[in-house]
């Protein structure tokens, strides 16, 4: 079995520092580096039964195809997440990454934090705690500087 660390992006410009040590740690593992976003759109039409599976908005997909690793020789892989359907209101990132981790027995997730505490972290909640907490594998975190969000 291949190894695989899943890169979190939200696209902020300080998800570029992320990926830069997600691509080093997959190059070092010799890794497949899984490039993930998890979409706040609905994948499925809304009040139509559906047989078969949805196509990604391509302007979100192309988006997150653009994102490319900055170090030679890392294989990568894009993919485009979505909430359970029906659940856009509700969709939870974390909950998303660690069921997609599950799925691909990610050998690690890379994913950026802002070290919020007190009260905007109680509002805002945190992706990256409930991932530390609850994911399936190693979760590194890099702290994004506080100009990058």
């Amino acid at each position: 079995m291949s190894k695989k660390v899943v890169f979190a992006t939200d696209y902020s410009p300080g998800s570029e520092a992320v990926l830069r040590v997600a691509a080093t740690l997959a190059r070092q593992e010799g890794a497949t580096l899984l490039i993930a976003h998890v979409s706040m759109e609905e994948p499925y039409p809304v009040g139509e039964s559906c047989h078969k599976e949805p196509r990604p908005n391509p302007a979100e997909l192309k988006r997150l195809e653009s994102i490319v690793p900055p170090v030679a020789d890392v294989p990568c892989e894009h993919r485009l997440l979505y909430g359970e359907p029906g659940s856009v209101d509700v969709t939870r990132p974390a909950e998303v990454l660690i069921k997609f981790a599950q799925q691909e027995q990610a050998d690690m997730i890379v994913v950026g934090t802002h070290g919020r505490t007190g009260l905007s972290h109680a509002l805002m909640g945190s992706v990256a705690e409930t991932l530390v907490r609850r994911a399936p594998c190693v979760v590194v975190t890099v702290k994004l500087a506080d100009n990058a969000t």
